[in-house]
């Protein structure tokens, strides 16, 4: 049972939402208005008896003045608040921040999930997170619709309708309007997390309630391994519905005005309009207005009662704290890029240009699961004395309740059965130094060297991260041979593939662990989490030079993780190498089983022969220069033509600008002389090393790819 509100400031709410005076209280109790004052003070509490007529007075029941955990329903009713337009003319044709993403379910489960991983409660038991795709027909439509004022809003959405042409939003949502009316249905897609946080705070102070529902690029996340720090995730919500609307209901695990359930708000996102001759800046809020605001106007969250959130389609299944994002009109546009074989692609709705359907929910249930088991596969598996961090579930569902699509509990076992099978185990403690059978995992430590804040010359210290192989089980692991990076809050960052994997390697893949992923009490863990997440841009998919790293850091602080992945790189090759068969192993055996007969040896050319680069490893070096090692294959024959490396930069049109050599080194099968390499007669394999002059390149490294050409003569 929820604890109410102390009566004092409830009762002065009430009265402010009934637009009533203390005194005009006081009148109808027949008592002074001094004892009104003592009861909003906190001074004294009425007597029972007096109850049932402040209940009378407020237009409520005696339930309600007792618990104390919702609002009386008297005075002003919940609408829809316009922002004005601006005094100076100014319009915003739509958030900038929703442009940073697709309107991608992919993208949405990426977000809405870290921000919930973000947000769990330190209690040692898992977030849990249910996404339910909800297709709305007929009469479920209508009331709906009906719940949340959409007459108050369809004059909003036919003035955007009509600049639709002249911006990206109008159009967007002109066609979300359009499919609802001519389709006759509407996708409705709502985010449930539980053991969360909750929006706590205030309605416009500074706390989490008003960083999502008030604020823009507002990041007020709990700890320091959280998944975000940009403040640009939430408008995921926005920019997945084509209507631009959000509703939102939540628990809260810290009480605000007395109360912890049932707080409700709703945000609309639009471009500039004018209504009836008035301009409106973009957003909206769905609320009850604030009798504080001028005017009463601004409307805010409210305590909503059980019906009113039914009817909203927000009701949460317990009172554990977390929040539920509703979103209006969803739809999966990057959908249309992805072309599946799934038997049910033969019931995938089609519009009338035969094309598929952005809202068919079957296909948005198949993308989420995909999308959730390939990012959080990390933070749903446990082992050891590790429990999972996460749990989630996809379901889709028509008129509330007839079923499309089963609750389905994504499984990390089955999305990324390798990968979990080795993450386990290190949780148990049973990984091995070497591959040598079936089914192992290989641990080894990766240095990654943390730099002094402030570009101070210096390291830090060393954080040993811990890099995880095992074979690729089966076909459910593609694409193989790739690494998958994480750090405390377990979602995948980034994916990369190993490059110069040795010729008949087997199919692998590997898991690097990061900064508080390699265990809180690794050294330097946090300072880890805190330098690798500045390195992340806003997609949270990579690590790699940012704004914030090079003004907490230096420009150059991004070459630590560019040595990270080289060590992690080179561990790999070095883990998933078969080890060499000594020359006499086997060979009596196969003497005696096969005959072999002997070839004549090719008779070499007469003429001079081409040295032919054949392998080439390049990375960027402390300094912002190319360092490269090469390899040259060289056919057979008696003489040799000299040749001369050239390193280019790629470019999309036009020459490639030319890089000068800082130093240019044999290493074997070759001589180098004025920049020219030299090879001696019957010379097969040569190797030569080389790094660029940094005062010869033309623009940044990091922004450039390299090209390496071997020339002959003088390389004109």
């Amino acid at each position: 049972m929820e604890a109410g509100e102390e009566f004092g400031p409830w009762l002065a709410r009430q009265l402010k939402l009934a637009g009533k005076t203390q005194a005009e209280l006081a009148q109808e109790l027949e008592l002074t208005r001094a004892a009104v004052s003592a009861w909003i003070t906190g001074r004294s509490t009425p007597r029972p008896t007096v109850m049932q007529d402040i209940a009378k007075a407020l237009g409520t029941d005696l339930g309600t003045v007792h618990t104390r955990t919702t609002d009386t329903q008297a005075g002003l009713p919940v609408t829809w608040y316009h922002r004005p337009g601006y005094p100076d003319g100014g319009r915003d044709l739509g958030n900038a921040a929703a442009f940073a993403f697709d309107a991608d379910v992919q993208v949405l489960a990426r977000e809405t999930c870290q921000n919930s991983l973000d947000e769990r409660l330190d209690n040692g038991r898992p977030v849990r997170v249910r996404y339910t795709l909800h297709e709305l027909t007929g009469k479920a439509l209508d009331d709906f619709r009906e719940a949340i004022l959409w007459n108050d809003l369809f004059p909003h959405y036919s003035a955007v309708s009509e600049i639709a042409g002249n911006q990206k939003v109008g159009r967007v949502v002109d066609a979300g309007v359009r499919d609802m009316y001519e389709k006759g249905r509407l996708v409705l897609l709502r985010v449930d997390d539980y053991n969360a946080s909750g929006l706590v705070g205030d309605d416009y102070a500074d706390g989490k309630f008003a960083a999502v529902v008030r604020r823009q690029l507002e990041s007020l996340k709990s700890g320091h391994n959280a998944g975000g720090s940009y403040g640009l995730g939430k408008a995921t919500l926005w920019a997945t519905s084509a209507l631009g609307l959000v509703l939102i209901n939540s628990t809260l695990s810290e009480s605000h005005e007395g109360r912890k359930e049932g707080r409700l708000i709703g945000r609309l996102e639009l471009p500039w309009r004018e209504v009836d001759g008035k301009p409106y800046a973009g957003p909206a809020w769905f609320g009850r207005p604030d009798p504080d605001s001028p005017g009463a106007e601004v409307a805010r969250s409210w305590w909503a009662d059980e019906e009113t959130i039914a009817r909203l389609h927000l009701t949460r299944e317990n009172g554990e704290p977390g929040t539920s994002f509703l979103i209006v009109g969803a739809h999966d546009v990057a959908s249309l890029e992805e072309r599946s074989s799934d038997v049910e692609d033969e019931t995938t709705d089609v519009d009338e240009e035969g094309t598929e359907d952005t809202r068919d929910i079957r296909r948005m249930h198949r993308r989420l699961v995909k999308a959730l088991g390939r990012d959080f596969w990390a933070a749903m598996t446990g082992g050891g004395g590790q429990l999972p961090r996460l749990e989630v579930f996809v379901r889709a569902v028509r008129n509330n309740g007839e079923v499309v699509v089963a609750e389905e509990q994504v499984n990390p076992a089955a999305e990324q059965p390798s990968r979990t099978r080795a993450l386990r185990t290190y949780y148990e403690g049973a990984t091995v130094d070497r591959l040598t059978e079936a089914g192992q995992v290989a641990a080894r430590s990766i240095p990654l060297k943390l730099p002094l804040l402030g570009g101070a010359a210096g390291t830090l210290g060393t954080h040993q991260a811990v890099l995880l192989v095992t074979e690729a089980a089966n076909d459910a692991d593609a694409p193989k041979n790739q690494v998958h990076s994480l750090r405390g809050n377990r979602m995948t960052v980034k994916k990369a593939g190993v490059q110069k994997l040795p010729l008949g390697t087997n199919p692998f893949q590997a898991v690097l662990l990061v900064g508080e992923a390699a265990g809180e009490s690794a050294p330097f863990a946090q300072e880890a989490e805190e330098f690798l997440r500045a390195a992340e841009p806003p997609e949270h998919d990579r690590w790699g030079q940012t704004e914030e790293l090079t003004l907490r850091w230096s420009p150059s602080a991004y070459r630590r993780i560019n040595r990270l992945t080289t060590e992690v790189n080179h561990a790999v090759r070095e883990l998933v190498a078969r080890p060499r068969r000594g020359r006499s192993e086997g060979g009596e055996a196969l003497r005696k089983a096969l005959t072999v007969k002997t070839r004549p040896k090719a008779k070499a050319p007469a003429g001079p022969v081409v040295p032919v680069l054949d392998a080439l490893d390049a990375t960027i070096g402390d300094d912002g220069e190319w360092r490269i090692t090469a390899e040259v294959s060289i056919p057979r024959g008696d003489e040799i033509v000299p040749m001369v490396p050239v390193a280019q930069l790629d470019v999309r049109s036009g020459g490639r600008p030319k890089l000068e050599w800082a130093e240019l080194v044999a290493v074997e099968g070759c001589e180098v002389e004025d920049g020219v390499l030299r090879f001696p007669p019957g010379t097969r394999r040569a190797r030569f090393r080389g790094a660029t002059d940094v005062t010869s390149h033309p623009v940044r490294t990091t922004l450039t790819r390299l090209v390496l050409e071997l020339r002959a003569g003088k390389g004109e």
